[in-house]
């Protein structure tokens, strides 16, 4: 049994790390076929690359995948500790499966993900759900298929939660859900240590894949038939600074670009990582999309100390001008938290300047959620609930007013869309331009999903766009 420890977890130095080419146990190969599992996965799009990951795994034991959890033999939840919200979702999922459970006495539950590196969530596994079969953290899932062999054979509760990362993983098998767009990981954890973030905690320093691992990642995409990636770390700005002197994300966008794939996008960007080289690399190339995700968190100097961002509204304004300046068309989106300790009217009234100021095309806003053992849940909170929920609400209305604006301006013009579905209306497609703008569009003719078509915008809405083919 292996438990979580936070000191450990925080720990940063020079450790070296190998890269281990992964090999699959054939003692175990099969070993389940006729069995069947069901993932959830929360968070994240690194969770849900995760999840392709473990899918292919558990496909590799022999399990077939299905789409009801009480169909299931196997249920596995893939979770997110980010926010409180998440984490109420899955120990609601869990108190679910106990009932199932007692129902199918055989079935098999597991939880990994971001919440699984939490010494006080596992503590709680421990007290109060002995039930569940098995808790793997985010730094041994190549391990997955090993760890529940065991549970099942030894019929134990099986715990291997490691609190520091370990080698880099290369060769895991992977079980795509999307045969036209893919996510490449390109490097794990991170080191900013905002105060109020648990994600250093749960997946460790920033550590760098090897640039020639990538390319040959996306090459193999490309012979696929992929038409999009989209590059993945926690802190994906930092690319390379672990690994190389002098090749960072601007190099690997570029040369990612000269491949050819029709779509590249990243995230998630810290601001104090995004470089004048990457502004100018991702405005050469017509293939890297012209849709930035930039989270501000705050427009109050103040705050965004105790926050621990390391970048103040005016360096941010400088950086968002630079990309507007130098990226053809380019949108921007962002994260935004209210209510975080010790804020005040005025330090919300300097967001929503700021906002005003930027005039987002997208954003994620939510109220500050205390995280276990992270700074900022030590922080006297002095703001009453009802005025957090106010503010958000003030917010949003800001927000919204800009995201129904931005995208009135694109009405009667012609956008290229990566078509990923039919709709649920009759005759209705739907998908996305290349500046991230969720289009449903109708057609006389048939269009195949994958494919880029040009799409003439008839509507704009607050959250999404109307349109029709335009051949």
């Amino acid at each position: 049994m292996h438990l979580p420890n936070y000191m450990e977890a925080r720990t940063r130095d020079k450790r070296n790390y190998k890269k281990i080419s992964f090999k699959f146990d054939s003692k175990i190969k099969n070993k389940y076929k006729g069995k069947t599992f069901f993932i959830k996965t929360y968070g994240c799009q690194m969770n849900e690359h995760d999840s392709e990951n473990i899918s292919a795994l558990l496909t590799s034991l022999g399990f077939k995948e299905v789409n009801d959890y009480q169909m299931a033999d196997l249920v596995l939840l893939n979770t997110c500790s980010i926010r409180e919200n998440a984490h109420n979702k899955a120990f609601g999922m869990l108190g679910r499966l106990k009932h199932l459970k007692q129902e199918k006495k055989d079935l098999i539950v597991g939880l990994c993900g971001c919440m699984a590196q939490e010494a006080i969530v596992v503590d709680e596994i421990l007290k109060d759900y002995k039930w569940v079969n098995f808790v793997i953290g985010t730094h041994n899932m190549y391990n997955l298929p090993n760890i529940i062999d065991k549970a099942i054979e030894e019929n134990s509760q099986q715990i291997e939660v490691y609190s520091r990362e370990g080698d880099l993983i290369e060769g895991l098998p992977v079980k795509r859900v999307n045969d036209f767009k893919a996510y490449v990981n390109i490097i794990y954890g991170c080191d900013k240590f905002c105060t109020y973030c648990v994600v250093p905690y749960t997946r460790g320093r920033e550590r760098s894949r090897e640039k020639e691992d990538i390319l040959n990642e996306i090459k193999s995409l490309i012979s696929d038939g992929y038409k999009e990636v989209t590059l993945l770390g926690q802190n994906v700005n930092a690319y390379g600074k672990d690994l190389y002197e002098d090749y960072t994300l601007a190099n690997l966008l570029e040369e990612v670009a000269l491949l050819g794939i029709p779509r590249i996008r990243f995230t998630t960007s810290h601001p104090w990582d995004f470089t004048d080289n990457m502004i100018e690399i991702i405005g050469k190339y017509d293939n890297i999309m012209p849709s930035i995700h930039l989270p501000v968190q705050s427009g109050s100097n103040r705050v965004l100390k105790l926050m621990g961002r390391r970048y103040t509204k005016e360096s941010y304004l400088e950086l968002f001008n630079k990309i507007k300046d130098t990226v053809k068309g380019v949108t921007i989106s962002t994260d935004i938290i209210v209510g975080f300790p010790k804020e005040t009217e005025e330090d919300f009234k300097e967001t929503l300047d700021l906002v005003n100021t930027c005039k987002y095309d997208n954003a994620f806003s939510f109220i500050f959620s205390p995280r276990e053992g992270t700074p900022a849940s030590k922080i006297k909170d002095d703001v009453p609930q009802k005025e957090k929920e106010e503010r958000l609400q003030r917010l949003n209305e800001v927000l919204n007013k800009y995201f129904l604006e931005n995208n009135k301006k694109l009405e009667n013009k012609v956008l290229p869309v990566l078509v990923e579905g039919i709709s649920d209306k009759k005759n209705m497609y739907y998908g996305y331009s290349d500046t991230n703008k969720l289009i449903n569009f109708s057609s006389d003719k048939d269009i195949n999903i994958g494919d880029i078509v040009n799409v003439k915008i008839t509507k704009a809405k607050t959250w999404s766009l109307d349109g029709e083919y335009y051949e």
